[in-house]
């Protein structure tokens, strides 16, 4: 059972986010009907499950007592403008062809498929921006711009995408088969790339607006890697069990179009395993910061446990 405490400490963040995501899409000098646009797909009811993680490694590194620090809050909006990107042309008819996102109409439904393709570079391009413009101190800036530049690159979340496109699940039925460990390999693959490593950017910005040390950083980087293929190998088994209401897109999409997920490979019990290993693992990895990292604690937990 998930704490009543958690989602409201998680709903406070989401807030906050919002306001710093409207905030600055107000004051760009951009065109009006191109800003409509953004609007729409940043104000969409997103959990900012990844910018939270900012602002959370961010509190547990800093001094007690410390203030809500500008330059977390700038670093969780970009993290989010590149989530939400990713989201525009992940839904595109090139890629995974959905009508349906966070519970409206996709980007490219909404409004047309060349408007989608050029609001996600604005949304990407954007928080490269900011995160430039709006970071008090340049060293953090440039910390920030290359830990999100190489999380969402050719050699991170664009990796993974590639590589969905390019895998589907064989015809024959997975048994005990030496291949079957190389398909095992290649999922994981996909979503470390796809998935993991964005979360993987989001506590190390988080770690580095708090001015973590070495050590502090290290552990929540695996951390936010852990949770976030945890949180993938979730959101496949969500995909083949919850219905297109409860996730707000089309429910069972990859197994139709034959995508490489979790459950396709090894079984929805044998997910749901690997699943808790990883949160588990993940907790563990907490025990240096003691009853502060309680909100991170509960956070590994909520992602099995979602339903959406």
């Amino acid at each position: 059972m998930r704490d009543a405490s958690f989602n409201a400490q998680l709903r406070r963040k989401a807030q906050l986010v919002n306001n710093t995501l409207q905030r600055l899409l107000a004051s760009q000098q951009i065109n009006s009907d191109l800003k409509e646009v953004l609007r729409y797909t940043l104000e969409a009811p997103g959990k900012r499950v990844r910018a939270a993680l900012v602002l959370w490694c961010c509190e547990l590194v800093s001094p007690p007592g410390a203030e809500i620090n500008h330059n977390a809050e700038i670093a969780a909006a970009a993290v989010e403008m590149v989530h939400t990107y990713s989201l525009v042309h992940d839904d595109l008819p090139a890629m995974d062809d959905d009508d349906f996102r966070r519970g409206q109409p996709t980007c490219h439904k909404a409004f047309d498929e060349a408007t989608a393709i050029l609001a996600g570079d604005a949304l990407l391009t954007l928080a490269f921006e900011i995160l430039a413009k709006e970071i008090d101190e340049p060293a953090v800036a440039v910390r920030l711009i290359g830990q999100l530049a190489e999380a969402a690159g050719p050699a991170g979340m664009i990796a993974g995408q590639f590589l969905d496109t390019r895998c589907s699940m064989p015809s024959k039925p997975v048994g005990a088969t030496p291949d079957d460990a190389n398909l095992v390999s290649r999922i994981e693959a996909i979503h470390t790339n796809k998935t993991a490593k964005m979360f993987r950017c989001a506590a190390a910005c988080g770690a580095i607006c708090g001015e973590a040390d070495e050590s502090q950083f290290d552990c929540l980087c695996e951390y936010g890697l852990k949770i976030g293929l945890g949180f993938q190998i979730a959101d496949d088994i969500l995909d083949v069990c919850a219905s297109s209401e409860q996730l707000g897109k089309t429910a069972g999409k990859d197994a139709r179009a034959g995508k490489m997920t979790y459950p396709a490979v090894v079984g929805i019990e044998k997910s749901k395993q690997l699943a808790k290993k990883l949160a588990d693992d993940a907790v563990a990895l907490l025990a240096p910061f003691g009853p502060k990292a309680d909100t991170l604690r509960q956070l590994a937990i909520a992602l099995l446990q979602r339903t959406r």
